[in-house]
């Protein structure tokens, strides 16, 4: 399966990698197994972003939104880090931070925004382990952030500037 393929056919284009936002590596190489710890990603800062917390400023569906639009920068992040995603081999786990008013508890219908997305990319059947994590605010006041560790292919040359 060509991962640029599928993304085409369901009609995403990812964006430029963005820059940190901080003193940190978006992403880091890291063991023999060639695994790939992404630091954590915001949704895209466009005409459709939303800030604020879920259960105040934003629904479930808005929070989706949020959620998937971070794992697309995310993949960004990867594609830039690794050069091609073809080279994953699998996403093996993601945590999905939530800003949530005290009485927000659905951060999980809310991590399903992105997980959904590598479901329609990889397959149901490659679905990554997840956590979805509460928590009272991020930076930028954003709704939701995502880390993920990637396994690449064994034969995969890390090519990618860190």
């Amino acid at each position: 399966m060509d991962i640029y393929a599928r993304l085409s056919e369901l009609g995403i284009e990812l964006p430029k990698a963005p820059a940190p936002a901080g003193m940190y590596a978006p992403a880091r190489l890291f063991s023999e197994e060639h695994l790939v710890y992404l630091s954590g990603c915001i949704p895209t800062r466009d005409e459709n972003l939303i800030a604020g917390r879920l259960g105040n400023e934003l629904t479930v569906e808005q929070g989706q939104a949020m959620a998937r639009s971070a794992m697309i920068n995310a993949l960004s992040v990867l594609e830039q880090a690794i050069g091609d995603l073809n080279k994953v081999k699998a996403i093996v786990k993601i945590t999905t931070f939530v800003a949530s008013a005290d009485n927000f508890y659905e951060q999980p219908l809310v991590a399903n925004g992105g997980s959904q997305l590598l479901a329609d990319i990889f397959g149901m059947e490659n679905l990554p382990a997840r956590s979805a994590v509460g928590v009272n605010v991020l930076p930028l006041n954003m709704p939701v952030e995502t880390e993920m560790l990637v396994e690449l292919n064994p034969v995969s040359i890390w090519d990618g500037d860190l």
